[in-house]
């Protein structure tokens, strides 16, 4: 069985930067992907407030979760951002950083930027929660 997935804007609706209002998927299984943090192997934070290299981190966790289902970043389908601040400049160049990332597809679907006031770790400024739907 494979995942048809189709991303929608509809013309009433505003013209997002970069991401989708609508996703829509046919069949298929799906994988959620618990939030992604800025730690390496070992569960050390990487890059203790440094939000360059927590995404750096973040993208490559990413990459590897997706990769032991058998996906790829544009097979996910939802996505949702955290990053520690209410600046939106802060919040702006992270959404820049993480669609510039090896996980840049990710973020064309069905996503959500939110700046909160703290996550999980000393330090930690970013985590990204993903669904994706897996092919075959």
């Amino acid at each position: 069985m494979t995942s048809e997935i189709t991303r929608i804007n509809p013309a009433q609706l505003h013209a997002p930067p970069g991401y989708h209002h609508i996703t829509v998927v046919e069949a298929g299984r799906t994988a959620f992907l618990a939030g992604q943090c800025p730690l390496d192997r070992s569960g050390e934070l990487v890059g203790p407030d440094d939000l360059d290299a927590q995404i750096e981190q973040v993208a490559a966790n990413a990459v590897a979760a997706l990769s032991a289902v058998g996906a790829r970043p544009d097979h996910v389908v939802r996505s949702v951002i955290y990053v520690v601040s209410s600046d939106r400049a802060v919040l702006g160049a992270a959404w820049q950083r993480l669609t510039g990332s090896v996980i840049a597809p990710a973020f064309t679907t069905a996503s959500t930027l939110l700046g909160v006031a703290q996550l999980g770790f000393p330090g930690q400024l970013i985590e990204v929660d993903l669904t994706a739907a897996l092919p075959g």
